[in-house]
């Protein structure tokens, strides 16, 4: 298990420096966005469509990165209300759950990427293949997969373990 731990571990570390590159490329192409507006007086042409690809693939993988440190949404206000037992057998539905999201994820996105790759889109300004800026949500569903069939894991492990 502890083995699985480091490999987990690799693959968060790398994500968030997907995500600090990408957050901070977007403040770079934000600020020479305004420069190039208010300051040269001609907005530069490619700048706001890499912000939002930018955005996106930095919104979609910061999820998975929140996913697998435990920091996502959830509210267990009547969840904390329920005996031990009942508590596992939610927070095991509550992963099973996370774990279908990320195969609708995975499989949905990766329809998305092949038809739009497909139909051979490109971004206009950039000239990206859109199909590769999609990208962003079947891989980021594969690591909210993946981390959600750890947490069902090493729950499911704890819960025998106090049996």
């Amino acid at each position: 298990m502890a083995d699985l731990r480091q490999v987990k571990d690799g693959l968060v570390r790398i994500l968030e420096y997907a995500v600090i590159f990408a957050m901070g490329a977007l403040v770079v192409d934000v600020v020479w966005q305004v420069f190039t507006r208010y300051v040269l007086g001609r907005q530069s042409s490619w700048t706001e469509e890499l912000a939002t690809i930018l955005l996106m693939w930095g919104a979609l993988l910061g999820a998975a990165v929140g996913f697998a440190r435990k920091a996502h949404l959830g509210v267990d206000y009547l969840v904390k209300k329920l005996d031990p037992a009942s508590q596992r057998v939610v927070a095991l539905y509550v992963h099973l759950a996370s774990a279908l999201f990320g195969v609708v994820m995975s499989w949905g996105g990766w329809m998305v990427v092949s038809g739009t790759l497909a139909t051979n889109q490109v971004s206009p300004a950039l000239g990206l293949k859109m199909g590769h800026v999609y990208l962003a949500v079947p891989i980021s569903g594969l690591f909210v997969l993946l981390f959600a069939a750890e947490s069902f894991l090493e729950d499911w492990a704890r819960g025998a373990d106090e049996l």
